[in-house]
Formats: structure tokens, C-alpha cells, sequence
């Protein structure tokens, strides 16, 4: 899949052939992430520049460290200490964020490393955190136990502070996962009579998403640059499905199909990119394994349909996704072992030569009154 760097509608883009023409067109090839020697390792973030974010074991199984993946190659991030580490996310400049035991392996805090060293980002006083997720700024989202150890609080990293960002009325604890370029975190926050809503925060003000129809829970994941936002919500029982929001609205991502008339019951979406491609998982039916998804205008897509060659993969988990289309994720290699896998997308296929003045057609009609539409609303701002 081609980046889109001019920013044109994606109705457009089938017709000036940067995407594919259908669902059955994606296509990818994926890259192995590998471990230390063991047996098991993740991927959970991917930044601009291509490198990935996880964990990886060591030869026995016995510890984990975190890891960035680059070029081929896998770098041990280390600890603070103790014997394990896991990577959750990283910024455009490459700075890594997520938690790391302390010595004596009893006490995890959440960490920053720069490229060189690592550094403990401490806690909102209790012995607990984890950072998420790191915006261009530099500015760690993440989660704490406050002094006393009693619940976990949401908090927002800057220059040195840790900043406590609350919960929504009533609620004891909460969770923030994700941060975009213009510093508005989201995550999960308890109300009042314990569930919990997803939530963004923005102005030292947090904000209750609310839930799908007949949802008793929700949680955001992501949010990108024009501020929409992911996650998943409960639509009853114990169904629940992967919801996107934006202008006050929460849209329901449906779930995957079995190809036989029936949908999952379970789906939920991690991250989104500033295309609104949306990563996540689905079952497509109750009762069957959760499938890593890409979800783009309406459509989603399970991802083990669109590697060429059934390598013998099942892809559970997408985990994040970054503007250029490369998605990270979680996987069952064809050994059965766990391992952090990356999809990188392939080129677009060129239209046979019969197909070139229909496509060229489409293209014209389109950019036409695409162009037509700009211009006048760049004349009236």
C-alpha cells in the first residue's frame, strides 16, 4: 500500500490506483520478529521510520527483555535492574517507553530509554507503573499506583513531572494508554457503580466516550492526529466489538465474517493511523480464535487472508499500524510458538492494459471533483 502523502480523499484513491481495488488486493509480507534464544516474543508499537517495540525471551524461557527492531536487527533494551522488561511504544525520534522490573524483580516501574540509557520514570507514589505510550513531544502516557498502593491513576509524563490525571466522577481507578501529536491522551477510567468508559483528556479536562448501544464497559486504546479515537466497548452480555470515535459520535466496527453468514461476537480495535486505518482483533464466530484485523472505509479485513504464500502463521493480534501502512502484531508461528510478527504492505497490482482507460476514467471524473470541492472551500476560508 502507498503512502498518501498529498492527503486526497480515500474515495478517491481506488480510482488513482494507490490502493488496492479490493478487500482480496491486500497483500503483505511478513517478517518474523524473533526472540532472544527462547521460545516467545511481541510486538506492540511501530513509529514513522519502520522500527517496532516489544518483548523477546531468552534462551529457557526464564526472563524477557524489551526490544527495538530495526533493519534486521533486534536491540536488548535492558532493565532497571531486574530480570525483565517489556517496550509498549516509541516517537518519531526513536525514544522507547514501557516498564521494566527494578532489582529483585518484586517491583516493576515504567521506563524511558532515549536510544543510550534507560531511565526509571518513578511512580504517583505508590510502587507500581507502566508507560504506553510517547508522542513527538516527548510527553509519556501510562498508568500508577497512587501512595498507599489502594488504586492506579492514569498519568501524563512531561520534561521531569508525573502528573496524576484523575478519574471520571466516582470512578477509584484509571488506565491511559494512548497520546497523539496535540497531547490529548485516552484510556479507561471507572464511574460511579465500578465499570468503566473509555475517556479522553485533553486541557485538564477528561471527558467520558460513553459506550456502544446496550454497553455496560468500555476503554479506548489510540487516538491519531485528527483526534479520533479507538478502542472497544461491550454491546451486551459478553459480546463486545471494536469501536472508532469522532465529533461526539462512537461508530461500531462490526466484526469479522466466517464467510458463511455469520459475524463474531468479539472484536476490539488497538490503534489508528492518520489514514483512519484501524488495527485490532475479531473472531469471526463465537467460539473461534480472535484473527488480526485492518479495518479502512467500512471494511474489515482479516490479515491472515492477505499473506501471499500461507506461511502457516495465525495472526491474533494487530497492535499498531503506522501512516506508510506497516502493521505490528502478535502471532502463532507454524512451530506453535508465540512471536511478534511485521507485515509490511507490497506494491499495489498495475491494472492490465485493458483496464487502463476505465482506471484513467475514474481517476479523472474523481480528482475533477475532488479538485472542484478544494478550491472552493480553500476560496471561502
Amino acid at each position: 500500500m502507498i503512502k498518501n502523502p498529498n492527503r486526497l480523499p480515500v474515495w478517491l484513491l481506488p480510482a488513482l490506483g494507490l490502493v488496492p481495488l479490493s478487500a482480496s488486493a491486500l497483500s503483505y509480507t511478513l517478517t518474523d520478529l524473533g526472540t532472544f534464544g527462547g521460545t516467545a516474543s511481541e510486538a506492540f508499537g511501530i513509529n514513522a521510520a519502520g522500527t517496532v517495540v516489544g518483548d523477546a525471551n531468552f534462551a529457557g524461557d526464564t526472563s524477557s527483555h524489551a526490544y527495538s527492531y530495526s533493519g534486521g536487527i533486534k536491540t536488548d533494551l535492558g532493565t532497571l535492574g531486574g530480570t525483565a522488561s517489556a517496550a509498549y511504544g516509541i516517537n518519531a525520534g526513536g525514544t522507547v517507553v514501557g516498564s521494566a522490573y527494578l532489582a529483585g524483580d518484586n517491583v516493576s516501574h515504567a521506563f524511558l530509554h532515549d536510544g543510550t540509557t534507560i531511565s526509571d520514570l518513578g511512580t504517583l507514589g505508590g510502587t507500581f507503573s507502566e508507560a504506553l505510550h510517547i508522542n513527538a513531544a516527548g510527553t509519556v502516557v501510562g498508568d500508577s499506583n497512587i501512595t498507599g498502593d489502594a488504586v492506579t491513576h492514569a498519568f501524563r509524563y512531561s520534561g521531569t513531572t508525573m502528573t496524576d490525571l484523575g478519574t471520571l466522577p466516582g470512578g477509584a481507578n484509571s488506565y491511559a494508554v494512548g497520546i497523539n501529536t496535540a497531547g490529548t491522551a485516552v484510556g479507561a477510567s471507572d464511574i460511579t457503580g465500578g465499570a468503566q468508559h473509555a475517556f479522553s483528556y485533553s486541557g485538564g479536562v477528561m471527558t467520558d466516550l460513553g459506550t456502544l448501544p446496550q454497553g455496560a464497559y468500555s476503554y479506548a486504546s489510540g487516538i491519531n492526529a485528527a483526534g479520533t479515537v479507538v478502542g472497544t466497548s461491550n454491546i451486551g452480555g459478553s459480546a463486545y466489538h471494536a469501536f472508532s470515535y469522532s465529533g461526539g459520535v462512537m461508530t461500531d466496527l462490526g466484526s469479522l465474517s466466517d464467510g458463511l453468514g455469520h459475524h463474531g461476537n468479539q472484536s476490539q480495535a488497538f490503534a489508528i493511523n492518520s489514514l483512519d486505518m484501524v488495527v485490532g482483533d475479531s473472531n469471526d464466530r463465537a467460539g473461534h480464535p480472535q484473527h488480526a484485523f485492518v479495518y479502512e472505509g467500512g471494511l474489515m479485513v482479516d490479515l491472515n487472508t492477505a499473506i501471499p504464500g500461507s506461511p502457516g502463521w495465525l495472526l491474533g493480534q494487530a497492535t499498531d499500524i503506522n501512516d506508510d501502512g506497516l502493521i505490528v502484531g502478535i502471532g502463532t508461528d507454524p512451530e506453535g510458538d508465540t512471536h511478534g510478527f511485521l507485515l509490511t504492505p507490497n506494491a499495489t497490482p498495475v491494472p492490465e492494459p485493458g483496464e487502463y482507460a476505465a482506471v484513467a476514467g475514474m481517476a479523472l471524473v474523481a480528482f475533477g471533483a475532488w479538485r472542484h470541492t478544494r478550491l472552493a472551500s480553500v476560496r471561502k476560508n
